[in-house]
């Protein structure tokens, strides 16, 4: 990332953090829509950091010929997910706010005025009902008391009906992940949100919590798809999990652990799967073990029954070997995956007792065996097509990385670079061998660029370079573990929505990918100044779905303050790693302008592909 004067003679408006999109449109003149939004949590130092605010209409935001990007709302808390729901003859949109997700003092949701359940804390998870013009309607779900709404550690993730958009329940994922070890573990949750009360119900409770959670769904078949992330970095528990108070990674089948044990510093060392601190070189560690249920393992993408009394009960693993498959999205039957689940995962960072440098994010195709036993696909020791201990994935050493945690520990960084390059070079694997064979990627992607969305474009969205049956994802883009993934005057990659356009049906398959929409100037909004080129552009995308009027709707969480040169937190050690600013979040619409093209590609007929 490039840095940039923060320094502008532009007057501008500032907004607490946590003004809603409803409001924010009506305070602020349609002339003087820019705005410095600060971080609105009282603890020391976090109005330190602020954003700059101008979506606009999206104008900075470079689109092929025949499309047009504009606002459908703004001002939001740090939106995730997006669903809808025909009405009659419009339809309502449903936006869910995730709140607290993030490390930082400055997201802690027990500090705002007026407590934890205050009904305006920007950092609890609630969801925004819309009609189709942008007339806000209701809240659900918003936590106003114990037991209340969603847990209110937050984050929630994703919101979907079952039958799409003819509506049946509206499932959402939640946890207190963001608790950081005082009461995170196994606290994720499936429940139902009633979208007239905002009433919220447990469907499927005690999923494994960690450094990811529940995640995003998928429908077919009368069964439930969600993704369950890795609760660790590298598949071992280091000081980067709430001090090592993390619960361990759940292996989807048995396994056999190497005789590698990994640092922490401080006399700790601790084997894959296993506890913070404890080594059992060469142990077999048998499927689910430490799960609260049978059937659930991390890494991994889960699955239970829909209608049934106890969905608990049928939870099984359809798909393995993942650090985080966070995007999931079923393709139509008549395409060239033949209905198959497209999986973007995301790599391991440089941080905690087994940090890596690198490590590319991964397209896969998730399908289970025809035992019914669930596909493997490398992690923890296959990063995309190589092994983990190939020399490019090697740590360089940064302020995360458990042996860089200061004294009495380790050395702080970066006089622990060496200790780091000593001890963690190369990566060692974490199991002795794999539990099956491992299944390849279909493709990868740029180290930290982070898949965060995938859907299928529908047949009247299929526009100059959009083919019928492609397939848009977006990428939320670093948080500064490691240097950007590209060297000036090269672009990083992320922060954008990428295309795949796939090859015909009974044609050896091929994916083509290419750019679809991304900033001018490749940065993120919220660092550039006011007035400048760039300002009206993506943060970080945290989505992507089609809606009922053909439209990809790209849901964007604002901005984050984090590790990056010119994104660093500001204030006190504890005001980082990522510090959120509520208040920047939008809805983004993209929608051809011209007519679409033809073709004989499978792909969808209506302007949704809610599964």
């Amino acid at each position: 990332m490039s840095n940039r004067c923060a320094v502008s003679a532009k007057i501008k408006v500032r907004l607490l953090g946590y003004v809603s999109a409803s409001v924010l449109a009506a305070m602020i003149p349609a002339a003087a829509q820019a705005a410095t939004v600060v971080n609105p949590n009282p603890n020391p130092g976090c109005n330190l950091n602020t954003a700059e605010f101008d979506p606009g209409s999206g104008q900075d935001i470079n689109v092929p010929a025949g499309f047009k990007v504009s606002v459908f709302a703004k001002g939001l808390n740090m939106p995730t997910g997006i669903a809808f729901l025909k009405t009659g003859a419009g339809f309502e949109v449903y936006v869910l706010e995730s709140g607290h997700g993030l490390p930082s003092a400055c997201n802690e949701q027990d500090n705002m005025p007026g407590g934890t359940f205050a009904a305006n804390n920007p950092f609890t998870p609630d969801i925004l009902v819309f009609d189709q013009n942008g007339a806000f309607k209701r809240k659900l779900g918003k936590p106003t008391a114990p037991g209340v709404g969603f847990q209110p550690a937050g984050p929630a993730i994703d919101i979907a009906f079952e039958r799409g958009l003819q509506g049946g329940r509206l499932f959402a994922s939640d946890s207190n992940q963001a608790t950081h070890a005082a009461g995170q573990n196994n606290s994720s949750r499936i429940v139902t949100v009633d979208p007239i009360t905002g009433q919220v119900t447990p469907f499927i409770t005690g999923l494994p919590t960690g450094d990811h959670p529940t995640e995003q769904f998928a429908f077919k078949d009368n069964w439930i798809y969600w993704s369950q992330g890795s609760t660790t970095n590298s598949g071992v528990v280091g000081r980067d999990n709430g001090g090592g108070n993390n619960q361990p990674d759940i292996p989807c089948q048995d396994i056999k652990l190497s005789n590698n044990v990994f640092d922490s510093g401080g006399g700790v060392k601790t084997s894959g799967y296993s506890p913070f601190g404890v080594q059992r070189p060469g142990a077999t560690v048998k499927a689910f073990e430490g799960a609260l249920h049978r059937g659930v393992c991390d890494g991994a993408i889960l699955r239970a029954r829909l209608n049934t009394s106890n969905p608990t009960a049928t939870i099984e693993p359809f798909s393995w070997g993942y650090r985080n498959g966070y995007a999931i999205r079923f393709a139509p039957e008549n395409h060239a995956l033949k209905g198959g689940l497209l999986v973007g995962e995301d790599g391991p960072d440089e941080r905690g007792s087994r940090p890596t440098n690198n490590a590319p994010d991964v397209l896969s195709l998730a399908q289970q065996n025809k035992d019914g036993s669930p596909d493997y696909h490398g992690w923890p020791d296959r990063f995309g097509f190589l092994a983990s201990s190939q020399a490019v994935f090697n740590p360089i050493g940064g302020p995360a990385d458990d042996l860089c945690s200061g004294p009495p520990i380790s050395p702080s960084f970066p006089a622990c670079i060496p200790l780091v390059k000593a001890e963690d070079v190369p990566i060692a694997d974490v199991l002795a061998f794999p539990p099956q064979p491992i299944t390849s990627p279909l493709a990868i992607e740029a180290a930290d660029s982070s898949f965060t969305g995938i859907d299928f474009v529908p047949n009247s969205f299929a526009v100059g370079p959009v083919q019928r049956g492609a397939a848009l994802y977006s990428l939320e883009g670093d948080f500064g573990f490691s240097a950007p993934n590209a060297t000036e005057p090269a672009p990083e990659v992320g922060h954008e929505i990428k295309l795949i356009n796939f090859s015909k049906v009974g044609e050896p398959l091929e994916l083509k990918i290419m750019n679809f929409a991304r900033n001018s100037t490749g940065d993120q909004a919220f660092i550039i100044p006011p007035g400048q080129p760039g300002v009206h552009a993506f943060n970080r995308p945290l989505n992507v779905r089609f809606g009922p009027d053909g439209c990809a709707w790209v849901p964007d969480y604002g901005a984050v303050r984090d590790l990056g040169a010119d994104t660093h937190f500001k204030g006190p050690p504890a005001n980082g790693p990522l510090l959120q600013i509520p208040g920047t979040g939008v809805i983004w619409r993209i929608c051809p302008t011209v007519q679409a093209n033809g073709g004989d590609q499978g792909g969808n007929d209506q302007g949704d592909n809610e599964q």
